[in-house]
């Protein structure tokens, strides 16, 4: 071990990302992630991506900005956390261009996740002493407790699809834990995280407790592996949390995994359909369709299936695209062609696998039409797979008994959200839908006061609320003995 890098971490090895521009200097790989924007199609910005060198001396600064951090005050962290709050809120707009800039966003969403990362840093300002107080219990030590600790560096690999609001749900409680976080966030949305980490600097915290990783995929096993890091929290697919999961399981590291998910949106014959209606768009059409908690399964029961499909076409039939930087717009670009182009070889799977496509299914470029496709059963792409974009899958149901069980046929288990009027019908979905929660009369949503996360394939571990500030800390007990 030496000064500069006491934990002898020598990297080696370039990795090219898909989406990445390169080039040979000197005999090295210079690697720079693209940022470009999905409406223009024009480039923003290359950043050029970190050196083995600096990933290392990036860790080492993050270990050490924790060893002080770490005994600062909870009170002191959260005059800088609202501090925070304030900037949020006050610059919205302009944080907001830049998301929508980046992964094309319509502007008024933009702003609106904004807000929610300053309502997030509020929530934890104010609760995570007490999230954190430690406890007594009586044994037969003459005196024993428990005490809540940070534990040092995490990494957080982020997601372009909400590239504020995924970020702060994580370092909000990351850091009144008293941990340093080290960002490794969407090769497409680098301006999102260099403005972040501005942001967190300019609010006071101490230089180094935030540090943004200009690295694309490849380059985070280096990350991973090295000993100062303590924990990796991972917003993303299931194959990205397969791969996390598997390295850090092999290095012995706490990891939470918020995963896919392919959400039922069920609607019962006693629900009232305009409010399903109204939601139903919502929950599906949030950013683009492009939201792991997004409505993606429409599962409607026999009384009302003819009225929901029909209220339904007349509704998105007014939904056009269109420029995401105007407020009107409801529907903007996908984040990529690429993306726009899954969605469009789901639709296609699907109507060869019997589904039958009622509206849509085209594609221009980035933008993909809203899209209803009925008939849809189990074992077709719209149904087993999750479609990040516009496209209602429309399944029937035979019973709400039936409606659960189909519900309950996918391998994600992120949220359901049921629409009934009957207290009996809402029951039997608590008790029974296999899934991390359960909305009634509302779509699926985060809340910063409730725990967020899922099981099955969507993943482990919880985000918000005191579970999730209890995630990344140690709970070391204390017996002491006469």
């Amino acid at each position: 071990m030496n000064e500069t890098n006491p934990w002898g971490f020598h990297p080696t090895g370039f990795g090219i990302e898909p989406g990445m521009s390169y080039f040979l200097t000197k005999n090295r790989i210079m690697n720079y992630l693209k940022s470009i924007n999905p409406y223009s199609g024009e480039m923003i910005r290359e950043y050029r991506e970190f050196s083995d060198e600096h990933i290392a001396a990036a860790i080492d600064r993050s270990y050490h900005a924790f060893s002080s951090f770490r005994s600062t005050s909870c009170n002191h962290r959260a005059e800088l956390m609202l501090e925070m709050a304030t900037r949020l809120k006050e610059d919205a707009r302009k944080y907001g261009e830049l998301i929508t800039t980046e992964m094309g966003k319509p502007i008024g969403e933009a702003v609106e996740e904004v807000e929610k990362c300053a309502w997030v840093c509020k929530y934890y300002a104010r609760h995570a002493g007490g999230f954190l107080t430690g406890r007594r219990e009586e044994t037969d030590a003459s005196e024993s407790y428990i005490r809540y600790e940070p534990l040092g560096p995490v990494l957080a690999i982020m997601p372009w699809n909400f590239p504020f609001w995924q970020v702060f749900r994580f370092t909000a409680p990351a850091l009144m834990a008293g941990n340093t976080v080290l960002l490794k966030h969407a090769s497409n949305t680098q301006g999102c995280a260099h403005a972040i980490e501005e942001l967190v600097n300019e609010s006071g915290f101490p230089g180094e407790v935030f540090i943004n990783l200009v690295i694309g995929s490849p380059r985070v096993k280096k990350v991973i592996v090295h000993p100062a890091v303590q924990a990796v929290t991972l917003t993303g697919s299931e194959a990205a949390g397969r791969s996390v999961a598997s390295l850090a399981g092999e290095n012995l590291k706490k990891t939470v995994l918020e995963l896919g998910g392919s959400n039922a949106f069920v609607v019962l014959d006693d629900a009232d359909l305009e409010h399903a209606i109204d939601t139903a768009i919502k929950a599906r059409l949030q950013n683009g369709g492009q939201s792991c908690i997004a409505a993606k399964r429409f599962i409607l029961t026999p009384g009302i299936y003819e009225s929901f499909v029909s209220m339904l076409q007349e509704r998105l039939k007014k939904m056009l695209p269109g420029d995401p930087m105007d407020p009107e717009t409801w529907l903007g670009p996908l984040s990529s062609e690429k993306q726009a182009r899954d969605v469009e070889d789901q639709v296609v799977r699907s109507t060869e696998q019997g589904a039958e496509l009622l509206m849509g299914g085209k594609r221009d470029g980035t933008f993909f039409e809203p899209t209803m496709v009925t008939g849809v059963e189990p074992g077709m792409a719209v149904f087993d797979e999750e479609v990040f974009g516009p496209v209602f899958a429309i399944a029937r149901a035979d019973s709400p008994e039936h409606a659960l069980e189909l519900s309950n046929r996918s391998v994600f288990g992120l949220g359901v959200q049921v629409f009934s009027r009957s207290d009996q019908h809402a029951a039997l979905f608590i008790k029974e839908a296999r899934e991390g929660s359960v909305f009634i009369t509302d779509m699926v949503k985060s809340d910063h006061r409730l725990p967020f996360g899922g099981i099955k394939h969507s993943g482990y571990g919880r985000e918000l609320s005191g579970e999730g500030i209890r995630e990344f800390v140690n709970i070391k007990t204390i017996y002491k003995k006469s």
